[in-house]
């Protein structure tokens, strides 16, 4: 039976992004592993997990410990193709490979979005770059999902590299009808008065997707429309600080915190305006999925959202941090005489290559080399 091994930091990314793949290699006869931090232990459509500490960082005494125990797994497993993912997995699983120089086994690297981006550090764009560009040369094709790191990749690395837009989203999760008594009852549960107007930004809560921008946004709006409210769904990984912020401005009752959810799909076919803060993105999900509900975005200028919005059409970008532009934005669509400003038909036009069936047809394709 053939084998194939998924790699990435931890657990939870699986269930995030890569559950579609790891069913599609088990339903097509392989024997499907995962090596990574194991928080859960739960993942479907996998015969072996093996927990492998991988670092989120520049931590030599994690790497060389993680870099051992995969090298033990890849001694003892014969693979056919190895997926890897995030910048430290998938660093770490191709040294391991390069040092066991192994053969017939098939090395890919999906990059969701490299670590080395416009507006970084100096010092470390230069330390993701080069270890990406080293690295490269080492592994049998990288998968890109935006067009800049395609470009960059295509030119600067010396290996095949793909496009492939994103990692799909699943249709079925968001082809079902609300009626307008669902969409009141919901609205009420969390609080929001009746013709609030409702923005969303589907994330969890952390430094790099810089909620602050949008509450320090919500303080200036709530003073002209009270009645406005911000969805924040996400589990919070930056330990309650933009809770204590939003309590400090008594924005209480307007930016609610959902913490992780099960229902995004209701939450965003409730909500007026998709919101995005990230200084850095890969490909922006939660925005592929606002777009498919019809929601046109207001989104920080991006390479992960530069992809998916065109100013006026389905949207508007604004540069990072310039939050008096995204407010400008964002008062468009509050005001009453400007509730169609973007046509939901025209939001959804394009959105087909996103889709699951889609990307998953040209990733495996990557996958098996044809």
């Amino acid at each position: 039976m053939k084998k194939i091994l998924f790699t990435a930091n931890l657990e939870s990314f699986f269930s995030k992004f890569l559950i579609p793949q790891l069913k599609y290699f088990k339903e097509n006869g392989y024997e499907v592993h995962i090596a990574t931090k194991l928080d859960r232990n739960n993942t479907p459509f996998c015969d072996k997990s093996f927990n492998v500490d991988f670092a989120r960082g520049f931590n030599l005494k994690q790497n060389i410990k993680s870099y051992k125990e995969l090298k033990e797994i890849l001694k003892n497993n014969k693979y056919d193709i190895i997926s890897c993912h995030t910048p430290f997995g998938g660093a770490i699983t191709r040294l391991v490979a390069k040092s066991l120089k192994l053969k017939n086994t098939r090395i890919v690297y999906m990059a969701h979005g490299f670590h080395f981006y416009e507006g970084q550090n100096k010092i470390k764009y230069a330390l993701f770059y080069h270890a990406e560009k080293y690295l490269a040369k080492y592994t049998d094709e990288i998968i890109t999902i935006n067009l800049d790191d395609y470009e960059i990749a295509r030119k600067k690395f010396k290996t095949k590299v793909s496009y492939v837009p994103g990692v799909g989203i699943d249709v079925e999760k968001f082809d079902f009808e609300m009626k307008a008594s669902e969409k009141d009852k919901l609205r009420k549960s969390l609080g929001i008065k009746k013709n609030g107007f409702v923005m969303i930004y589907p994330a969890e809560l952390s430094k790099n997707k810089n909620q602050i921008l949008l509450i320090n946004l919500m303080e200036r709006i709530v003073k002209d429309y009270p009645n406005t409210y911000l969805l924040l769904p996400g589990n919070d990984t930056y330990n309650g600080y933009y809770q204590s912020v939003v309590k400090d401005k008594k924005l209480d009752k307007n930016v609610l915190f959902l913490g992780f959810r099960n229902d995004v799909p209701k939450l965003l076919k409730i909500s007026d305006l998709a919101v995005a803060s990230s200084i850095r993105e890969g490909l922006g999900l939660n925005l592929i999925e606002a777009r498919y509900v019809g929601l046109p975005i207001v989104a920080v200028d991006n390479r992960g959202h530069r992809d998916l919005i065109e100013n006026g059409k389905n949207g508007y970008l604004v540069k990072n941090n310039d939050i008096d532009d995204f407010e400008d934005k964002v008062r468009l669509f509050i005001s009453q005489k400007n509730k169609n400003l973007i046509d939901p038909k025209v939001v959804r036009e394009g959105i087909e290559k996103y889709l699951l069936d889609n990307v998953l047809e040209q990733i495996i394709k990557i996958y098996l080399n044809k």
